[in-house]
Formats: C-alpha cells, structure tokens, sequence
C-alpha cells in the first residue's frame, strides 16, 4: 500500500476541478510528495472524464488497498466524494476550510477528502491538503478521554456494514464493540 508515511498519494479530477487538482499537485511535490493522479490530466482534453467516473477510480484503489489517502476535486467536491463512496472501505468527506479538513482526518479518519473548486482558493486547497495529509486519525487535534477508541470503533463499524443485515435487524447496528467517553480537558465533552 502507498501510504502518507511514504508521502505517497492519489488524486483525481473532473473538468472543473482541475485548476485546483493542479495547484495542489504542484505545491505537494514541492514538499516532496509523490503524487498518482488518474485524472483529467489537462486543462484541453478532448473528451474529460466524467467526476463519477473519476471519483469510482480512486474510490476502488482505496478499496483495493493501494493507496492510504486521496484528494479528489470537481466544481463542489460532493459528486466526485458520492461516486468514491460507493466503494468499499471509502470513507470520504467533502471540506472547504482547515478545521474541517483536520476533523475529518483526526475525528473521522477520512481516506477520500474532495474540495470544489468553485469554493475553495487554491492556497486554501493547499492548506486543506497539508491539513488532511500531516495528520492521522486521533492525533493533534481533539483531547478527550478514548477520543481515537470511539472514533476507530466507529470506522470499524462502518467497514463492516452490510445494509441487508442491518435492515434484517430492524435497522439496528450490529454493534462490535462499546468505548467510554470522558471529558476534554477543559471539563467539556468535545
């Protein structure tokens, strides 16, 4: 698997994301990181690739576990992160600010992060980028007892979700597990 600990990382665009697809790219291997991209590939392709058709590439090369993490982009980020996760073992989220790109990795450990970029600059789509790949999951961003337990149990409840058992159930999660929660350090429960 190509990991973020190897600075390793996919990324995929439609047609509208492509400027901030590139921006991105350009400033990642600035800092040394080795970048897959499955697409659109330049600004005058003939016939681009659709965003669900780009979004169902990366989404299976995380399934497929060959990369850790990717950054996809279209005009809103939300078709491309639909199309993603459609796959299994995708996690994907769409983010317009830092904070919201930290949350989603250290909080909700995220694989797939998207951006549009018809709302995100391309020196936020940097900073988002930097964000999302510079952390982990539990790590840097909230302190509260069990915070990485809860959301790891989470993550693992998700991956293992079957709808069909789940409706057969009555539509009640097939619980593997349980975690305490406690409070921040601040007294307050984040």
């Amino acid at each position: 698997m190509k990991t973020v600990k190897d600075k390793q990382v996919l990324v995929g665009a439609d047609f509208a994301g492509f400027p901030l697809k590139e921006a991105v790219v350009k400033h990642l291997k600035s800092k040394g990181w080795t970048v897959t991209d499955v697409g659109v590939r330049s600004a005058d392709e003939k016939e681009p690739e659709m965003f669900h058709r780009i979004g169902l590439k990366v989404g299976a090369k995380i399934a497929e576990g060959e990369f850790e993490r990717a950054l996809l982009f279209c005009g809103t980020g939300m078709g491309i992160h639909i199309a993603a996760s459609k796959c299994p073992r995708v996690h994907a989220g769409v983010v317009e600010s830092v904070p919201a790109a930290l949350r989603a990795i250290t909080g909700n450990g995220v694989n797939v992060l998207a951006m549009g970029a018809f709302y995100v600059a391309p020196q936020m789509g940097m900073d988002i980028a930097d964000a999302f790949l510079e952390h982990n999951l539990g790590n840097g961003y909230e302190d509260w007892k069990n915070f990485y337990e809860f959301h790891k149990l989470a993550i693992d409840e998700l991956d293992a979700f079957d709808y069909a058992e789940f409706k057969k159930n009555g539509f009640e999660v097939k619980k593997i597990g349980e975690v305490e929660l406690g409070p921040a350090k601040s007294g307050v429960l984040s």
